[in-house]
């Protein structure tokens, strides 16, 4: 019998200390007690889920945050040995381990390749020291290099590094050393996002005050680094990631192909048996409804009725949580797909969907076609890179953008989550 294959995400809330601009959820100043405690519940949500996969090879994993690697090392090594436990991870999986180069060593890097992480993805950001110090990273760009050529030694073939543009004092020749000094370190993957000022992080507080550059800027670092890392060796196979040949990320084209994952810790996503839920941004609630006491299968509520231990957790933890219907997976494919630049196949639509693409959308898209935002090959739409820039205003006219926006928001952009 053939299994279906999964995603797996695992969310790690920890940081030694948050960036100014960041508005994924983590949280820095936790002890290892708080970090002991945290793996211990992942390693229960495990648990409950493995009977629900069993049906599944997971052939990819991702461990994300905040920031995996302030976990202790025995504690990342204990949470790794739970995936392969309660999991059939395929012998071939794609095993990802995001890294801050602070917080990593030799040694850690060795362990962590050991227990069965083989990609790496390491937040540089930027090779120049004033704008690392602007966005309050934690590291030099002589931690990063050290870190990068610890992982070499440590056996890691297959690394990923961040980098940002549009961040406050970058100009078009800082931003070009960052991708000169990248390139030359030969990585196999780089993700390049814009800044995004989230509500609510210190950037927010003090946009006024923020010296960034300006909109053109910005759109030419874009246009200028993808002409560049092209001629690298780099194919830009997605918005924000460029990748050598046959090093895509796995686990993001799962994302983008509408694929199933389970993300699993407080604030993963997931979309899983024909699901979109998600669980609650609040570590101490989810380290709470893990460690109840559910001896004997169940327990009491305060009005004497009894609920299963999946009931109370699932009431405890999950924040969102619906079936997507037929008619919104289309726009999901749609928006998600086109995030690729392969992206969407005619053929492969009305194989998926029973539907025609080109009688759906194609008089839409022969707009943007004309001016150059996308192109058409007979059978592919895709865009081009002046259209990825702008590709949400675009997706906003062709699809009902408000219903599915948020999806874009939860595993887009920031970190590879």
């Amino acid at each position: 019998m053939n299994k279906k294959s999964l995603g797996l995400y695992i969310h790690i809330p920890f940081c030694q200390a948050k960036c100014a601009y960041c508005d994924f959820y983590s949280m820095s100043g936790s002890g290892d007690e708080d970090m002991a405690r945290y793996v211990d519940a992942l390693l229960l949500q495990m648990e409950d889920y493995a009977g629900a996969v069993k049906p599944y090879t997971v052939d990819s994993v991702f461990i994300g945050g905040g920031t995996p690697t302030v976990l202790p090392v025995k504690c990342m090594t204990t949470l790794i040995d739970g995936i392969y436990r309660c999991f059939d991870v395929s012998k071939r999986a794609e095993f990802t381990l995001e890294a801050n180069p602070a917080t990593v060593s030799l040694h850690s890097l060795q362990k962590y390749r050991r227990a069965g992480v083989n990609r790496l993805s390491m937040g540089l950001q930027s090779a120049n020291e004033d704008e690392l110090r602007a966005l309050s990273r934690i590291h030099t760009k002589a931690n990063f290099e050290a870190s990068y050529m610890a992982a070499r030694k440590a056996g890691f073939e297959n690394i990923n590094v961040d980098i940002m543009y549009g961040i406050p004092l970058q100009t078009a020749e800082s931003f070009n050393r960052t991708l000169d000094y990248l390139t030359a370190l030969e990585p196999e993957h780089i993700s390049m996002y814009g800044l995004r000022i989230e509500e609510g992080t210190p950037f927010a507080l003090s946009r006024d005050t923020l010296i960034l550059p300006d909109e053109d800027t910005e759109a030419d670092m874009y246009f200028d680094a993808i002409r560049y890392l092209n001629a690298k060796g780099f194919r830009h196979y997605e918005i924000s990631n460029f990748a050598r040949p046959g090093c895509e990320c796995r686990h993001n084209l799962k994302y983008w192909n509408c694929d199933e994952y389970l993300g699993l810790g407080c604030a993963a996503h997931s979309y899983f048996g024909g699901m979109r839920f998600s669980f609650k941004r609040n570590m101490g609630m989810y380290i709470d409804a893990m460690e109840a006491d559910i001896t004997g299968g169940g327990m009491l509520t305060d009005d004497g009725t009894s609920i299963d231990y999946e009931q109370f957790r699932a009431a405890a933890l999950v924040d969102e949580l619906y079936e997507v219907a037929p008619s919104e997976r289309v726009g999901e494919y749609i928006m998600l797909r086109l995030r690729l630049t392969d992206g969407i196949s005619s053929e492969q639509f009305r194989q998926r969907f029973g539907l025609n693409f080109d009688a759906l959308y194609g008089r839409k898209l022969k707009l943007y076609i004309d001016n150059g935002f996308m192109t058409f090959d007979g059978d592919s739409y895709a865009f081009t890179p002046k259209g990825m820039y702008v590709s949400n205003y675009i997706l906003s006219n062709i699809l009902d953008f408000d219903e599915n926006s948020h999806i874009i928001g939860t595993i887009a952009d920031g970190s590879e989550q």
